[in-house]
């Protein structure tokens, strides 16, 4: 795993090929198991371990699968100005104003939420312990990934601005440097969404008013850091890489009040509540006969093809890099 991340980051600064950093992913899917209901938690705790690190699948798969990509992110100013009133919020309309192909050019996060939610709660009406498990970790990711600002803005890397690397500065250095020593991770109870539709495209919303933000403030803060300030040879998975500095990255945490640590938190709550929501929605099955069991031989094999075709993908990514 070291040898992968030093591939992708010794060129640095901070290109990251990871929506969120598989760091902050990892982070959001175990903290939510904690708010969810104890008829829940029996399943999902000794589980804990598995929806941590298969949290990052999503993303492995973006190295061998050419459709993955648009389903983490949707450059939603390409429809215009704030609230993209021309965008349809349904699926079918969508396509039917834009076409599927543009859909997917531009990105579809919010509808693969939906599209996840629903699988998640066959899942639950099935007792399918493999599927509800799998599911449940990549669920958590794409929701994780509509809270993150670039995730909803065409400069999605600072590639329009001459801030390549942004992408990865904020959803990666930021946690990774912040996360453990200074948020606050105490949160409430899941609770029932009864418009999963409306919430996660509120989501959305919110990023993408805020990604004006994080691009205008590194900006900024660039002005007023000399290079060798900026930018530092510091320790990062036990490896020496060059990086945004601690020094600039506290700055800019500062800077946005905290914003990293408002949109982590509340993708820690959505991906909790929407875990939750399936659970209901699917007649709240008791979930004490999955407890105790495994994943099958078929299951190693899938993650096992995965993990390979990522490994040796040589840190190329298919379609869209970030």
């Amino acid at each position: 795993m070291k040898k992968i991340l030093l591939l992708l980051i010794t060129s640095v600064v901070c290109r990251s090929a990871y929506c969120w950093g598989f760091y902050a992913h990892r982070q959001i899917n175990n903290y939510a198991v904690f708010l969810l209901p104890p008829e829940m938690m029996l399943l999902y705790k000794p589980n804990i371990d598995f929806l941590t690190e298969h949290a990052v699948d999503p993303d492995k798969r973006r190295y061998a699968v050419a459709e993955e990509g648009p389903r983490h992110y949707i450059d939603i100013d390409h429809y215009g100005t704030y609230p993209y009133p021309g965008l349809p919020r349904k699926w079918n309309e969508a396509v039917q104003k834009f076409s599927r192909d543009s859909l997917m050019q531009y990105g579809i996060v919010p509808w693969h939420v939906q599209v996840m939610l629903n699988r998640l709660t066959a899942a639950f009406r099935e007792k399918n312990f493999s599927r509800i498990m799998k599911t449940s970790a990549e669920l958590g990711h794409y929701i994780a990934d509509a809270h993150v600002p670039l995730h909803a803005n065409s400069n999605h890397n600072g590639q329009l601005s001459n801030q390549h690397g942004i992408h990865g500065f904020w959803e990666s250095r930021v946690p990774e440097l912040l996360a453990e020593k200074e948020f606050d991770f105490f949160i409430g109870k899941a609770q029932y969404i009864s418009d999963p539709g409306k919430y996660i495209w509120d989501r959305v919303l919110e990023s993408a008013l805020a990604s004006d933000s994080v691009l205008r403030f590194e900006k900024e803060l660039s002005e007023r850091f000399p290079p060798d300030g900026k930018y530092a040879f510091e320790a990062r998975n036990g490896v020496i890489v060059r990086q945004y500095s601690s020094a600039f990255t506290i700055a800019f945490d500062r800077k946005l009040n905290g914003m990293v640590e408002r949109r982590m938190r509340l993708a820690i709550a959505s991906v909790a509540s929407f875990w939750f929501t399936a659970w209901v929605n699917a007649g709240q099955p008791d979930l004490k006969e999955l407890a105790g069991q495994k994943f099958s031989e078929a299951d190693a094999r899938e993650f096992e093809a995965l993990n390979l075709k990522w490994k040796n993908s040589a840190g190329h990514m298919i379609g869209r890099e970030e």
